[in-house]
């Protein structure tokens, strides 16, 4: 599993994070307001060994996942939200921060 980031910040991650509302849907660590239960607790995920139960925890997909999540799995509840490469890119960064 190659779960580090090789581009992104996770400071300006953490802020994408909040301003797109990740954690109206997932728990997330560090956010107070990330209270979410549709989705996954986002605790520990830069130790898992898949994304969505479906991609290996690499930093690619994981900017894949965030990018398009019904392109990799389409029963998903995840939505697709419009967000750049470099978006997508600080948010892993920021993702891969939770241990």
């Amino acid at each position: 599993m190659n779960a580090s980031p090789s581009a992104g910040d996770p400071v300006q991650g953490r802020a994408l994070v909040r301003s797109f509302g990740c954690g109206a849907c997932h728990v997330i660590p560090g956010i107070s307001e990330a209270d979410g239960i549709v989705g996954p607790p986002l605790d520990r995920i830069a130790e898992r060994a898949y994304l969505a139960g479906v991609l290996a925890n690499t930093h690619e997909n994981m900017v894949r996942w965030l990018r398009d999540p019904p392109a990799v799995d389409p029963a998903t509840a995840m939505p697709k939200v419009e967000m750049s490469e470099n978006q997508a890119l600080h948010i892993a960064a920021f993702l891969y921060t939770l241990r």
